[in-house]
């Protein structure tokens, strides 16, 4: 049986350069930057925890933001995108 796997929209809105790029370079290792903010990433319960762990520890909790978005795999394939970008391609993943 294929592991259950969720899309994930993150955005952060950081307020240090350094703390912005060493958050960007965590979530690079897990999904796709689709914005400079913005990144997709399709991870299973582990992951996703394992990520927010990471995260949570580079943040300064009082002064940057993070959020995570959960899709449906219905939402996540009804995504529009205007000007540049790509879409994000699911293949034989199962999505909840």
């Amino acid at each position: 049986m294929a592991m259950k796997h969720t899309f994930y929209l993150i955005c952060f809105d950081i307020v240090k350069d350094r703390t912005r790029y060493r958050c960007a370079k965590q979530l690079l290792n897990y999904g796709k930057r689709v914005q400079k903010s913005v990144f997709e990433c399709i991870l299973n319960d582990a992951q996703f925890l394992e990520l927010k762990r990471k995260l949570d520890q580079i943040i300064d909790q009082e002064t940057d933001s993070l959020r995570y978005y959960i899709l449906c795999k219905s939402c996540a394939e009804n995504v529009l995108v205007t000007g540049i970008g790509y879409y994000t391609q699911f293949e034989d993943l199962i999505i909840i």
